[in-house]
């Protein structure tokens, strides 16, 4: 028995020795590792070489830019410090869920190097601009470079959404986006496009007769139709047109959506816009443009959530508004729940009515608990369940975030969750020309964007803007008639997208009137407006 153990030892010991011998006499160039390397889980101080950091930082850097440059979507080159939303907002929101296709990188691309060519303060613009002036002559279409021209009007989320729409059309049009709105509008945002500035110079041949355009001023697209004074030969001595396609358009401005005068205005080197629509769902069922919307947004609810992270960067005065906020009380929670609340036909005070609509629908979806009564209360809940649901809540008033902060203080939950309720302003109501305000209302669109899930109010562009950015299907909040609530109280978007609320009735090939939310499936009847239009997906 001595002998067995003996042996077994010997056994046991011999391999482990062999092991040892192997990994301290070999060097890399017999096939082996250092034992250093094998035995150490963490590099000592100095062991990792220089060169080796390097890589490792470089790599880090790498990665963080392209994350901040959304999948392509942005281009690099930018001054950080100039606008510091372009290159930090990706730390603050979940990555997209849409990918944007090659094809609209693409056109991005293109667009800004005919941007940068045709820009302001360049020769093609001043030669460009010439023609707008009294008793000059000169090419129709300098070196190629033709300018539409978005004029500054209605409230801040109709603004942000109807650029957007230009933007589009700018694209598919070859044309050069201009924005009107001056200093403002330059604080409330970064330029988008490099090397050059998106803002109309404040010496724009035009820009005193702006006042004066409308549905009857002698350029106006649609007047000139209704008094046949534009055609195919007439177009070409034109140097601008005026194009009213605000909310109040008649029908005759509404033939901007068809073929027909697409081509008429392709001529001219001016278009002036007047619009607070999101108008991009008509743009699909113009022929011409079909096949290229497809190919730029295989998804197609999610035009404004693509263009609107391109074009709109909150500028730095904006972007502390939104990161000091969110740092304060939204970056600790578990998750986070924008609420919007906009009620347009309230005189005063708080609706009980709206309020109730309000609790049904968070709770009936899931989105905030429900409230602990009897027994229930007294029962401490695990670490699981007490989770932190902080609430955003936007509104023109206090009345809405006073009743759920009380509900949510004064009551346990039957989860356990604790939640947070906070507003960060209340205004009182809209006061679109102060700086201010619009300030705390793009702050406030872009923290809504953030949130984990959101809740909007049906007809208000605010809502819109937020869940277009963040990509978000948020609940809409169905608008009440006659003071009384809807039954169900919210329902599910279709897509981010937002709505277009005047669109055209009309069948532009047959000369009629149709339902051009029933012409191709991927634009739709609206949730919360039974008449506009909604791009959507085709799934």
């Amino acid at each position: 028995m001595r002998i067995t153990e003996i042996l077994a030892f010997f056994m046991v010991l011999i391999p482990v020795l062999l092991v040892i011998v192997a990994m301290f006499g070999y060097d890399q160039g017999n096939g082996f590792v250092e034992a250093s390397r094998i035995i150490r889980m963490e590099p000592e101080p100095n062991v990792t070489s220089s060169d080796d950091s390097a890589l490792q930082r470089d790599q880090e850097q790498k990665d963080s830019v392209d994350l901040s440059l959304l999948g392509g979507l942005l281009v690099s080159g930018f001054k950080k410090e100039s606008c510091l939303s372009r290159y930090q907002s990706y730390l603050y929101r979940k990555a997209s869920p849409y990918r944007p296709s090659l094809h609209l990188l693409s056109k991005l691309r293109a667009y800004e190097e005919l941007h940068k060519r045709c820009g302001p303060g360049t020769r093609p613009y001043t030669n460009a601009e010439r023609l707008l002036k009294p008793k000059q002559t000169g090419d129709s279409e300098p070196e190629g470079c033709k300018y539409v021209v978005w004029m500054s009007f209605s409230g801040l989320g109709n603004r942000i959404i109807s650029i957007a729409s230009v933007f589009l059309y700018a694209m598919l049009t070859d044309r050069v986006l201009l924005v009107e709105g001056g200093e403002q509008f330059a604080d409330l945002f970064c330029e988008p496009f490099l090397d050059t500035t998106w803002l109309l110079p404040k010496d724009f041949t035009l820009t005193s007769q702006f006042s004066g355009f409308g549905q009857n001023s002698a350029h106006c697209h649609g007047d000139m139709l209704k008094k046949k004074l534009i055609n195919e030969s007439s177009v070409l001595s034109l140097s601008h047109l005026y194009l009213h396609l605000a909310h109040d358009y008649n029908d005759h401005d509404k033939m901007f959506f068809c073929a027909e005068d697409q081509n008429l205005l392709e001529n001219v080197p001016w278009l002036i816009m007047r619009t607070n629509n999101f108008f991009a769902p008509s743009l699909f069922l113009i022929p011409s443009f079909e096949e290229e919307l497809g190919m730029m947004f295989p998804k197609k609810g999610t035009v404004f959530h693509h263009l609107g992270r391109y074009l709109f960067h909150p500028s730095n005065q904006v972007w502390g508004l939104i990161t000091r906020y969110y740092q304060a009380y939204l970056a600790k929670a578990d998750e986070r729940i924008g609420l919007q609340i906009r009620v347009f036909d309230e005189k005063s005070g708080v609706s009980p009515q709206v309020t109730k609509q309000i609790i049904s629908c968070v709770q009936n979806e899931d989105l905030l608990p429900k409230l602990s009564k009897g027994e229930e209360q007294h029962k401490q809940p695990s670490e699981e369940d007490s989770k932190l649901k902080s609430v955003l809540i936007t509104s023109l008033t206090t009345g809405y975030f006073e009743i759920l902060k009380t509900m949510y203080w004064e009551n346990p939950t039957v989860t356990g969750e604790v939640i947070g309720i906070h507003q960060p302003s209340h205004e009182g109501h809209q006061q679109t020309e102060k700086l201010m305000h619009n300030r705390k209302a793009w702050a406030e669109m872009y923290l809504l964007s953030l949130t984990d899930k959101l809740v909007i109010s049906a007809w208000s562009t605010f809502g819109y803007v937020a869940q277009g950015l963040g990509g978000l299907r948020a609940w809409i909040l169905y608008k009440q008639e006659n003071q009384t609530n809807p039954n169900p109280p919210c329902g599910r978007a279709m897509s981010p997208d937002p709505c277009f609320h005047a669109p055209p009735y009309y069948d532009c090939k047959a000369k009629q009137g149709t339902d051009t939310g029933n012409v191709v499936p991927h634009v739709r009847h609206c949730e919360d407006i039974s008449w506009g239009l909604k791009l959507v997906d085709n799934s």
